[in-house]
Formats: structure tokens, sequence, C-alpha cells
């Protein structure tokens, strides 16, 4: 890809999120779709983003795959690799090679490599000197980030924090409300693709995907549609039916 051609991708990108960021947004889609952005712009295999709650401990709430989400939950029940390191430190962790990293991550290093990843990288997400979560990506070839695919992956970092952000200025002592809203959103929304996922027969990916797509389309929160999947039992069969319609619909196409 050319320097120009890129360039222009990331511009668009980065206007496209901005945009959604000054529109009513879900911030949980929002994340989902910056991991997105990160696999699509820095030509990585996927990406995922952890948040810490009150107490300094991380949580999914966002990941490209169902293969990422559960190599970052691996992550976090393991307590080590780049996306703790990063968080405790503050500071960027570009690893090129996991393989090389075993004795750093015993358990991490050949998880990473069993799912089918060679290179691993983490940056932080940071507003007002507070440190939020992490970016993870991951990619399925060595290598590490060139200086412009580092500058554009803390980009869309940045972009994260926004969205946790939006409601609140961006100090230490009002990060707490938010990053708890975020946090239980991923939560419902896992709970969700979890029950769509059972219902329909199909796989926690396709099930979030079609909750997504039914959302956009109605012009409704990720979230606040997962929550009447879960918890309002007289719109569930409606929402069931939707998605199962849905579902029946794209399979056709």
């Amino acid at each position: 890809m050319s320097d120009d051609l890129r360039e222009t991708r990331v511009l668009s990108a980065v206007v496209s999120l901005v945009d959604s960021l000054l529109d009513d947004f879900d911030v949980v889609d929002l994340l989902t779709e910056l991991t997105e952005r990160c696999a699509e712009l820095l030509d990585i295999s996927s990406a995922g983003f952890l948040l810490a709650d009150p107490l300094r401990r991380l949580h999914l709430v966002a990941a490209t795959s169902e293969q990422t989400r559960d190599l970052e939950l691996f992550q976090l029940q393991a307590e080590q690799g780049p996306c703790i390191d990063c968080y405790r430190t503050g500071e960027p962790v570009v690893v090129p090679d996991i393989a090389t990293q075993v004795d750093r991550w015993p358990r991490f290093a050949p998880a990473a490599a069993e799912a089918g990843f060679a290179a691993v990288h983490a940056l932080p997400m940071r507003a007002a000197g507070v440190v939020l979560g992490a970016l993870n990506l991951f990619d399925t070839r060595p290598g590490g980030l060139s200086e412009a695919d580092r500058l554009v992956a803390q980009t869309l970092a940045h972009i994260a924090c926004v969205a946790v952000l939006q409601e609140h200025p961006p100090t230490a002592a009002t990060v707490v409300s938010p990053l708890r809203s975020a946090l239980i959103g991923r939560v419902v929304v896992e709970q969700a693709k979890g029950f769509v996922s059972e219902v329909l027969g199909v796989s926690m990916d396709e099930a979030f995907r079609l909750i997504r797509t039914h959302s956009r389309a109605h012009g409704e929160h990720l979230t606040d549609v997962a929550r009447r999947l879960m918890r309002d039992r007289h719109t569930r069969p409606e929402l069931v039916r939707a998605l199962t319609e849905l579902a029946h619909r794209e399979g056709r196409q």
C-alpha cells in the first residue's frame, strides 16, 4: 500500500470515528469498531481493548473476534501478557516474536502461539495521567510496529479514551463512573451473545454480528438491544424473531 493511500485510509477512519463521537453512540459498539479499524489499518489479524475497573482489575470490553476474546480472557486469568505489563507500566509493549517470550510469560506466550499468533503488542489508554486500560494487537506473522503503525494505533487508543470518557471531564476523580458504565455494558452484551448463540444455534461471533446489525438497522444502541434481550420478557420474543429472520435472510443472499 502506498504512503498516500495509507494516509487517506487512516484520515478517513479517524474522521468517521470522530463523527461517531459527535453523535449519539454506543461505547461497546464503537470500541468494537475501533478494534476492526486497527486490524484493517495496521494490516494485522485482530485487536482487543481492556479497561480497568476502580479496583484496577482489567476487563475485556471489545475484541475483533471470539478467538481474540478467548486469548484476552486467558491473559487476564493468567495475570501475564503484554496488556498486563502495558497497563501496569503505562508504556507500550512491542513483541515482534512471541516465541521468544516464554520466560517472560510462561503461560501466555505458549497460549498465544497455540492460538496462531506470532506477534503481540499493547499500547496504553491514558487520560489526564490515568491509565484506563490498554489496546492489544495480534498478528499471525512475526514483526514489530513501525513508528507510523505505532502512531496510528496510539491515535485509535486515544479515540477509545474519548469514547469512554465522553460524558465526563478526563480527570482522575471522574473516570470511575464512565468506566463502570462501559464495563457493565460489555457484560450485558456478552450475556446477550450467549443467549442468541444458544437460541439460534449460531457461533458467538455470528450472534454478536446479528445483534449489532439489528441495532444499527433500527437506530438503537447495541447495549440497549442486549438489555432488552436479557431483561425484557415482553419484547424478547419479538427481538428473537427479528434476529432469526435476519439470519435466514442473510443466509439466502
